[in-house]
């Protein structure tokens, strides 16, 4: 037992031995090919990103190998070398021939290579065969002519190939001759960007590629036309290229049976609506045409199961609705175009997000939700809102919508009027009066309802019509009297004085007043209306022109009086003449007691002559009888014709 026990501590501690001895020669190995030296270099060579897997074992220094390349990078999964010349390629050749297939060496970065165009085949012949699934490079210059080469695509681990910043010297050479040779690549990822490239071949046969990138090249609308061997390829990168037609774009698509998403971004694309039908990959779900020159026709040449679309940065002023439907379309980005209001959603009945920023929206319509009741996120920030009641129903829809708006409240704020710009869209209010039209118009009702009824209860209360057409009545009495004829008599006076009574105090009138005045010494002539108003003309003319021809004018007043329409006509064209000629002519006679309550409202003016003039109130006694006369005699006692010619002076 104890020997079994040595036995098996032996064994253990031999194959921990051989286990150690291994991993220091494998590292002495690696140190041997990699010998270097020590040095400095600028801080800008730090900053190349180099993409790489996760790492075992990493040596992060830089260094100047005997070789005379710069070693960036050095793992055992990962190398990246600089300055690669015609002077030592092959020496890389030759090191990148020990990393054989099944070697642990991935990702292979070369930059600053500037070689002939055989030596640059050969680098790539070699990697081809190599354990090397992701190559770079970066700033390769090709600096002889470039001539047919036999590549041997053949038992490669290659999977993805990235070329930036490529120039070819050689201004005259076979086109193909180059391009041949990157198209037939049988690898799943291939990336040609910045390097000028004018035209890239359709693979010869059926292509492996699923992922091409050719950004910021020169390449035109020939590109894959009529070209049947990209049957797996899924992502397509054009981005700032020279593209022009996107009709000829969709026909490129067309035979790309597994294309799910195109970048065509940063071209010169338009469309002018031409009568053929644009004709997509049906598998085009993601589709980017942001910064183009497309205008409104573009929505007539759109894959029909697009599901994000982008046309940011274009010259769209309209979504036109009816002439394409997008059942799939979920996210769509139409900012920085001049759209004047929000796209319905009538041929996007999917529609989740929609991106408006930077239009020239004003007033947004309140109903697109309604409208679009799929949307989450709405992104209307950045334009030009106007702040008036129409934008008061947007407003309320941020508060119902539970958070669809992005960017609210700092990327919504107003730009008109000019008193309120930069105030957030949350701080502006305005009455409900002010933006409820129906509101408004019922409330101007109201007010212009009570006003006209306070206006006819003054009218009403204060006998506002009856002045009126007692005024009409008197301006017309005087307009026939500037016109009457020459012969016939005009305002001259004929009485002493106009009796104004009421019918029921006649008696009074024609057995006391009439007999005392127009009887005995120094009589008075009085003029009343039933035996001195002219047969022919209508009442309010007769009492108007007796008036005028009458140097007094006395009224009865009793409350009989106040009860009569025609003393209160009477009493107002007296009061009228009054005014007019600035005279005396007014006597009143208190018959009997009036008491205010049971004088109208319209005799407000008999009420201010009882206040401020002395008047003659008949007495019950009749010792005082006399003294009344005497009284009432005096204020009416004038010489008929001496006034008529002091009346003329004064006109005169």
């Amino acid at each position: 037992t104890e020997n079994m026990s040595f036995l098996r501590k032996f064994f253990l501690y031999k194959c921990l031995f051989a286990l150690t001895f291994w991993n220091h020669v494998s590292l002495s190995v690696e140190d041997e090919l990699f010998t270097s030296v020590s040095n400095n270099f600028p801080e800008d060579s730090s900053n190349q990103k180099i993409k790489s897997l996760p790492l075992l074992y990493r040596k992060s220094h830089q260094s100047k190998a005997n070789f005379d390349w710069v070693v960036i990078q050095n793992t055992t999964e990962s190398l990246s070398l600089s300055e690669i010349t015609n002077d030592n390629v092959k020496k890389l050749i030759a090191l990148l021939s020990n990393f054989r297939q099944g070697a642990r060496l991935q990702n292979l970065t070369l930059t600053n290579v500037s070689v002939d165009w055989n030596a640059l085949m050969e680098i790539f012949q070699t990697v081809w065969h190599s354990s090397v699934e992701y190559f770079n490079t970066n700033s390769v210059t090709q600096l002889s002519d470039v001539n047919s080469y036999d590549f041997d695509y053949s038992g490669t681990s290659m999977k993805a190939l990235t070329m930036k910043k490529i120039i070819i010297t050689d201004l005259y050479f076979t086109q193909d001759d180059l391009y041949k040779i990157f198209a037939d690549m049988n690898i799943a990822d291939m990336t040609i960007a910045d390097s000028e490239m004018i035209h890239m071949l359709c693979p010869s046969s059926k292509s492996r590629f699923r992922y091409l990138n050719f950004f910021k090249n020169d390449l035109t609308d020939l590109l894959f036309q009529k070209c049947d061997n990209l049957l797996q390829l899924e992502t397509l990168i054009l981005k700032k290229n020279k593209f022009e037609s996107l009709l000829k774009v969709s026909s490129m698509t067309s035979r790309m049976k597994s294309l799910k998403y195109l970048d065509m971004s940063n071209n010169l694309l338009r469309h002018d609506g031409a009568e053929v039908r644009c004709q997509w990959a049906e598998s085009l779900t993601e589709l980017d045409l942001s910064s183009n020159q497309l205008a409104d026709a573009v929505f007539e040449c759109l894959p029909a199961n697009v599901k994000k679309l982008s046309l940011q940065n274009n010259q769209i002023s309209n979504v036109p609705r009816g002439t394409v439907e997008l059942k799939s379309l979920e996210e769509l980005n139409l900012a920085s175009n001049r759209l004047a209001e929000l796209p319905g959603c009538s041929s996007f009945t999917s529609l989740q997000f929609l991106n408006i920023e930077m239009n020239s929206i004003l007033t947004p319509s309140a109903d697109f939700f309604q409208s679009c009741p799929r949307v989450r996120e709405l992104q209307a920030g950045h334009n030009p809102f106007k702040c008036s009641c129409e934008l008061q129903a947007f407003i309320r829809l941020e508060r119902q919508a539970g958070g669809k708006l992005f960017g609210w409240p700092a990327a919504y704020e107003c730009e008109y009027p000019e008193s309120l710009r930069g105030t957030q869209l949350k701080d502006f209010h305005l009455s409900p009066l002010a933006c409820n039209t129906a509101l408004l118009l019922v409330t101007a009702l109201l007010l212009t309802l009570l006003l006209v009824a306070t206006v006819a209860f003054l009218c009403i209360y204060l006998d506002v019509p009856w002045y009126v057409r007692m005024t009409w009545q008197w301006t017309q009495t005087k307009r026939r009297a500037r016109h009457s004829r020459p012969g016939e008599q005009g305002s001259i006076l004929q009485f002493h004085a106009f009796i104004s009574y009421s019918e029921r105090d006649s008696l009074w009138v024609k057995n006391e007043l009439i007999p005392n005045l127009e009887k005995g010494e120094g009589c008075v002539q009085l003029c009343q209306h039933e035996r001195n108003f002219i047969p022919g003309k209508s009442i309010v003319e007769n009492i108007i022109n007796c008036i005028e021809k009458s140097y007094k004018s006395i009224f009865v007043l009793s409350p009989n009086f106040v009860q009569s329409e025609w003393c209160h006509y009477e009493l107002y064209f007296a009061h009228h003449k009054l005014f007019s000629e600035n005279s005396n002519s007014l006597i009143l006679i208190l018959l009997e007691p009036i008491p205010p309550y049971l004088i109208p409202a319209r005799y407000h003016k008999l009420k201010a002559l009882m206040a401020k003039r002395t008047y003659l109130e008949w007495p019950k006694e009749r010792s005082k009888h006399a003294l009344f006369w005497a009284n009432l005699r005096a204020a009416i006692s004038i010489d008929l014709l001496k006034a008529d010619e002091n009346l003329y002076e004064e006109t005169d």
